[in-house]
C-alpha cells in the first residue's frame, strides 16, 4: 500500500465494541478519501506539462520514421517535429537508443548534420537528457567571453534540489570536474557565495512553516538592509538560499508588515549587479516559478531580436513540468498568449516545433 505523509492508521481493535461497526465504517471512508485526495493531488501536479508520454508508444516505429525522414532526398522536417515534440523526454531517450541500434548512428549527430540554425538547437535540446542539457547550458554560460550570469541565475533560482543534484552529477560525468570547482573559477564575490550555496542543492525542503522564525528572519533582513547605512549582503544570502520555499513565503509577508515595502523592492534599493538580480529572481520564484519563467520568456522575445537560448531552454525543460501554468501566468501578465508571442517572433520549422511544445493557445 502507498504510504502517505501524516496519514493516520487505525486498527479495528482500537475501537470500543459497542460502536465498532459504525465508527469503523467511518474510519474506512475517511482513509479512502485521504488516499484519493492525495493521489489526485499527485496526479494533478504531474498533469501541468504540455507534453505527455505517448500512450501507444512504439519505439522502433518512431526510430525508423526518424531514420527515413533524415536519410531521404531532402529532410522531412515535419516528421522530425511530429515525433520529437509529441514524446516525453524518457521516450525520446528510448528513441535515441533504438535509432543507434537500427542505423549504427547517433540521432543527435544526424540531426545536427541534416538541419540548421535555431531549429537544430531546439531538436538537439529535445533529444538530450534533461540533466545533461542543463549541464551543457551551465558550461556554455561559464565558458563564454564573460560569464552569462543571467543563465546561471535562471537555472539555480528556479530549479529544485533534486534537479540540481542531477545537474551536478551530469556535470562531473561530462567534465571530470565538480560543478562547484568550475563555478569558483568563473564567478566571484557575494554573487558566487549565493550561487555556490544553491549549487549544493541543500535548500531546506520542509513543508512546515515556523511563523516565529519567519518574523525573526524578516527582522534580520530589515536590520541588514533598510534599517542600516550600507547592506549586510551575507544575511540576505543566508536566509534566501537556505530556507524552505513555504518558510520564505511567510517571511515575505512578515517583511512587508515590518518594513512597509516588499522584500523585492528593498533588494532593488539596497543592492546592484548580479547579486541583486539573483536575489530578486529567488524572491520571484518563491512567489511563483511559472510567473518568473513567463517573465523570462517575455524578455526573450521582447524588442528587436530573440534570445533563442532562453526560449529553447524554458520551452524544452518545462514542457513536461509546468508549461500550462507558465502559459496562464504569461497571459495574466501581458494580456496576450505565449502561443501568439511565439508566432510573432519565430518562423518556419522552428516556430512549428515551439508551438507544439507550447501545447495550445490561451487567446
Amino acid at each position: 500500500m502507498t504510504s502517505y505523509p501524516h496519514q493516520a492508521h487505525f486498527s479495528r481493535t482500537q475501537i470500543p465494541g459497542h460502536c465498532c461497526e459504525a465508527i469503523w465504517e467511518l474510519v474506512v471512508q475517511l482513509q479512502t478519501s485521504v488516499h484519493k485526495s492525495v493521489g489526485m493531488a499527485a496526479l494533478s501536479s504531474a498533469m501541468r506539462g504540455s507534453v505527455k508520454p505517448k500512450a501507444d508508444f512504439n519505439v522502433k516505429e518512431d526510430a525508423m520514421a526518424l531514420s527515413k525522414a533524415i536519410k531521404g532526398l531532402g529532410t522531412d522536417e515535419k516528421t522530425l517535429i511530429q515525433v520529437l515534440t509529441h514524446r516525453s523526454s524518457d521516450q525520446r531517450q528510448l528513441i535515441c537508443k533504438a535509432y543507434q541500434e537500427a542505423t549504427g548512428k547517433m540521432l543527435v549527430k544526424d540531426l545536427k548534420g541534416e538541419t540548421s540554425g535555431n531549429f537544430t538547437d531546439l531538436l538537439v535540446a529535445l533529444v538530450t537528457p534533461p540533466a545533461v542539457y542543463h549541464c551543457q547550458q551551465v558550461r556554455k554560460a561559464l565558458k563564454g567571453v564573460g560569464t552569462e550570469n543571467s543563465v546561471l541565475i535562471e537555472i539555480f533560482a528556479s530549479t529544485s534540489n533534486k534537479k540540481i543534484k542531477e545537474l551536478s552529477d551530469a556535470y562531473s560525468k561530462e567534465t571530470q570536474r565538480t560543478l562547484t570547482e568550475d563555478l569558483k573559477k568563473e564567478i566571484s564575490g557575494d554573487f558566487a557565495s549565493a550561487i555556490l550555496i544553491l549549487a549544493e542543492g541543500k535548500r531546506d525542503e520542509s513543508t512546515n512553516v515556523d511563523a516565529a522564525k519567519a518574523k525573526e528572519d524578516a527582522k534580520i533582513l530589515y536590520n541588514a538592509g533598510e534599517k542600516k547605512l550600507g547592506t549586510d549582503e551575507s544575511k540576505f544570502i543566508d536566509i534566501l538560499c537556505h530556507r524552505s520555499i513555504p518558510q520564505l513565503r511567510q517571511t515575505l509577508v512578515e517583511y512587508n508588515t515590518i518594513s512597509g515595502r516588499s522584500l523585492q523592492e528593498s533588494i532593488e534599493r539596497e543592492m546592484s549587479g548580479s547579486l541583486e538580480l539573483l536575489l530578486v529572481a529567488i524572491v520571484k520564484c518563491v512567489q511563483s516559478v511559472p510567473a518568473y519563467l513567463a517573465e523570462r520568456l517575455h524578455k526573450s522575445m521582447k524588442g528587436v531580436g530573440t534570445d533563442e537560448g532562453t526560449l529553447n531552454r524554458i520551452m524544452v525543460s518545462r514542457s513536461e513540468i509546468d508549461m500550462l501554468d507558465i502559459r496562464s501566468e504569461f497571459k495574466k501578465l501581458y494580456n496576450y498568449s505565449l502561443h501568439s508571442a511565439i508566432q510573432s517572433d519565430t518562423q518556419g520549422d522552428y516556430e512549428k516545433a515551439l508551438i507544439n511544445l507550447c501545447g495550445g493557445d490561451d487567446a
